[in-house]
């Protein structure tokens, strides 16, 4: 498929699905409204809410603070994540030592931590940075951890024979294995530390997600659900950057 005809048809499911959207929340079916307005605003006023911000200024502030967070948990998540990934994989026994305690981290649900970090780190962006690096960490980490481990062991065996150091298989040989890997996860990192600093209105900052925590509880489904799809756009834009 050419890239035309798959622009077209990506235009084409969004056109349809706000149509239905439309569809749903304004025309009368069998004699009701089947999503009523009330509960899921309507892209008329959607639309009228974020061209309102936009036009105000007001929203500009949201996002650079909400950019900000992602980019600091983007950058130190995925520090952290490749320099205990290669360590890790390098020194066994210390992986073995810290393998359960990493699985139980892992398998805490992050949501969890934001009132958690907000007492900790207080309501300033950290700990709305740091929510974002519980999602970016573990993605990188595995992802570069599983790269190194990957390496055959036949190739090690040649470097050595060849009289390579450690610094040397470090560097032309488990460093080019884990490179494919941990390009993959920073693909999907990016979106995942976006996803944290937007998550992070739970903690009641000023940012994006605290403008739709705003008009949600006040009553205006149009602006809450403008501030959903404002998130879900920068996302995308964040998607068609990396591609």
């Amino acid at each position: 498929m050419s890239r035309p005809v798959l622009l077209a048809c990506q235009v084409l499911v969004a056109v349809v699905t706000i149509a239905l959207w439309h569809l749903l929340t304004s025309v009368e079916i069998l004699g009701r409204v089947l999503l009523p307005p009330f509960f899921f605003s309507t892209p008329v006023d959607v639309f009228n809410q974020v061209v309102s911000w936009f036009a105000s200024g007001m929203i500009w502030k949201h996002l650079g603070i909400t950019l900000l967070e992602s980019v600091l948990a983007f950058v130190i998540g995925s520090t952290l994540g490749v320099l205990i990934g290669f360590w890790f994989a390098r020194q066994p026994l210390l992986a073995a030592i810290f393998d359960p305690y990493v699985k139980m981290a892992n398998a805490l649900p992050r949501v969890v931590l934001a009132p958690i970090f907000a007492l900790w780190l207080g309501l300033g962006i950290w700990s709305k940075v740091a929510l974002g690096v519980t999602l970016v960490f573990f993605i990188v980490f595995f992802n570069v951890y599983q790269g190194v481990k990957e390496v055959s062991p036949s190739v090690l065996a040649n470097g050595r024979m060849l009289g390579m150091n450690e610094r040397q298989l470090m560097r032309h040989v488990f460093w080019p294995s884990a490179l494919s890997w941990m390009f993959s996860s920073l693909h999907t990192s990016v979106g995942f530390a976006v996803v944290g600093a937007v998550v992070g209105w739970v903690c009641r900052h000023v940012r994006a997600g605290s403008v739709r925590h705003r008009h949600r509880h006040s009553g205006d489904r149009g602006g809450a659900s403008a501030a959903g799809v404002e998130a879900c756009r920068r996302h995308a834009l964040v998607r068609a950057y990396r591609s």
